[in-house]
């Protein structure tokens, strides 16, 4: 006799303002390959620094070719989430990153226990996600970052990460 499926679930209610974020890396050309394997241990290490919020982190391989690798993690909130990315050293790895791509290609999408979804894509060649199906914009101005994609009120804890007028001028 065939064993019923085991089915579970899980009671979320300790964590309303749960706060989930896919990201991935993928390889446009040849040395993006070294830029993709050089993040690796950078994020294992900011993993194991235990960053407050951080609830889990999840490896993920989305393709062999091109390499397309990312993670999703989950936070407490979407404050704690802000902070870190507002913080070195991920406030490094955004500067350098828009400054050159490294021949990679960069997203990410969050989700909202609270209701509420943004994304970013940067250099990518290939749509993924929400880049599919919905409106594409320009990430400028009001969609320029996550706090303002998602109307998010009040001030954050910590300044932007990154200033758009260091990579964008207003004309654009």
């Amino acid at each position: 006799m065939k064993d019923k499926v085991e089915r579970r679930t899980v009671d979320l209610s300790a964590y309303p303002d749960l706060v989930v974020i896919y990201l991935g890396m993928r390889v446009n050309i040849l040395t993006g390959l070294k830029t993709l394997l050089g993040f690796g241990p950078k994020i294992a290490k900011s993993v194991e620094a235990q960053p407050d919020g951080l609830l889990l982190h999840e490896t993920i391989l989305f393709s062999l070719f091109p390499p397309h690798v990312g993670m999703r993690q989950y936070w407490r909130d979407f404050e704690t989430l802000e902070a870190w990315a507002r913080s070195d050293p991920h406030k490094q790895w955004w500067l350098d990153f828009l400054r050159d791509s490294g021949g990679t290609g960069f997203w990410h999408e969050t989700y909202f226990m609270r209701g509420g979804m943004e994304a970013v894509y940067d250099d990518m060649k290939t749509s993924v996600g929400f880049l599919r199906f919905a409106p594409v914009k320009a990430a400028r101005g009001a969609m320029f970052s996550a706090r303002d994609r998602l109307n998010v009120e009040g001030e954050a804890s910590i300044a932007s990460a990154v200033d758009e007028g260091q990579f964008y001028d207003e004309s654009e």
